[in-house]
């Protein structure tokens, strides 16, 4: 309530009160209208922002120009500040989002057979149609034959395995299993990717990724185009990364029990890849050694599987150095083209050894004490120069010992 003493009005919108009591004119005011006047004094009812008056009614809330601009602001700011979180949200939740209908992909049969997506399940008559009915043949291993084939869905050359040989004590097909079970849980640039595979019935298949450059017996053996030093040194060491792999940084410790040239196969990088894990060995968590009957190739075989001793990944550093004494020589393990004293290439090295440091590393490799034997992580550093390599004892012979 605001008095304005001594003001004439004109006769407008307001009331004259008689009375003789201020207090009286100020409460009629407020109750029944916005202008009072008496013959002394007038009174204005101004309106509060916010506050109801007279009545029930109110009036319109002043808002001067500086909280107004402060308001605004206030307003960017908030603005400035939170976008950015909200684009961040936002792109988690779109990128959680992208992640999940990745891996919901494993879970349908036509999700594509490659990166990180489980093998793919195919029936015979899709395999049958991808190699033109088993036309090109790549090679033979010791339980099937494998074909070349194209899957047109992804323009993406394959190799088939078909198991063919049924051997006694099902054999075949746990050596299906085995394959399954093992290639399709490890994933490494040195090991041939499983794609896919079929268990239509009694036809089982396997389809592995392609190889362009065969094996590295093709390689190897050939007459022309053989690995140069510096190629065969890395060949050497893919290997030994591939198995090391298995040894010990894969989730459940794996012997493959047949590692030799037939089964290292070559992309056109000369990469070279292990394969074949048909007679692989599977050890528990808790367990360093198994007793199995004898498993791998003639020529390649650690002397304990044939002492039916207890059999470590040990197994698997003794073919490697043969393997590896086939790279350096350029030549097969056993070869009887050569003189009697140099046919068997395990018992020749080490009489040449002192010219080829490569050399002492296989002769480690292959002693007939397993415990003698370097663990691949060892072989690795000593092939890419890390470590000294010690002069190495001389080996004991399979057939020496027999």
């Amino acid at each position: 309530m605001t008095p304005i003493p001594n003001t004439l009005w004109e006769n407008a919108s307001y009331d004259t009160f008689k009375t003789s009591i201020r207090q009286e004119c100020e409460q009629a005011c407020l109750n029944d209208c916005n202008l009072l006047t008496n013959p002394k004094v007038a009174l204005v009812k101004v309106g509060m922002p916010g506050s109801p008056v007279g009545g029930g009614s109110s009036y319109p809330q002043l808002h001067p120009k500086k909280k107004l601009r402060l308001d605004i602001l206030i307003i960017s700011i908030s603005l400035l500040v939170f976008a950015p979180v909200i684009l961040v949200i936002s792109g988690v939740l779109i990128h959680i989002h992208q992640l999940g209908a990745h891996k919901n992909m494993s879970r349908y049969k036509n999700a594509e057979p490659m990166g990180d997506v489980a093998p793919r399940a195919f029936t015979y008559a899709e395999l049958e149609r991808a190699t033109n009915d088993f036309k090109e043949e790549l090679g033979q291993g010791a339980f099937g034959t494998v074909y070349k084939g194209m899957l047109m869905d992804f323009q993406k050359a394959v190799a088939v395995k078909r198991l063919e040989k049924v051997l006694a004590e099902g054999e075949a097909e746990r050596e299906f299993h085995n394959e399954m079970a093992v290639i399709g849980k490890t994933h490494h640039r040195n090991l041939v990717r499983l794609l896919g595979y079929c268990a239509d019935g009694p036809k089982k298949l396997l389809v592995y990724e392609y190889m362009s450059s065969g094996s590295l017996a093709d390689v190897l053996y050939a007459k022309e185009n053989q690995p140069n030093w510096d190629e065969g040194i890395k060949i050497a060491c893919d290997i030994a990364r591939g198995i090391l792999y298995l040894h010990e940084e894969c989730e459940t410790q794996i012997i493959h029990c047949d590692i030799k040239p037939q089964n290292i196969l070559m992309d056109e990088h000369r990469c070279a890849k292990i394969s074949d894990f048909g007679l692989a060995k599977l050890l528990k968590h808790d367990q360093t050694k198994t007793f199995t009957a004898i498993r791998g190739t003639k020529g390649y075989v650690a002397p304990e599987w044939h002492k039916k001793l207890p059999v470590t990944v040990k197994a698997d550093v003794y073919s490697y150095g043969i393997v590896l004494l086939e790279i350096i020589c350029r030549r097969k393990n056993i070869d009887w083209s050569f003189p009697e004293d140099q046919a068997i290439l395990e018992e020749y090295a080490y009489d040449c050894f002192e010219a080829q440091e490569m050399i002492k590393i296989a002769i480690w490799c292959i002693q007939g004490e397993p415990s003698l034997r370097p663990s691949m992580k060892k072989v690795l550093l000593m092939l890419e120069g890390t470590v000294d390599i010690p002069i190495p004892p001389n080996p004991t012979s399979f057939l020496s010992s027999t």
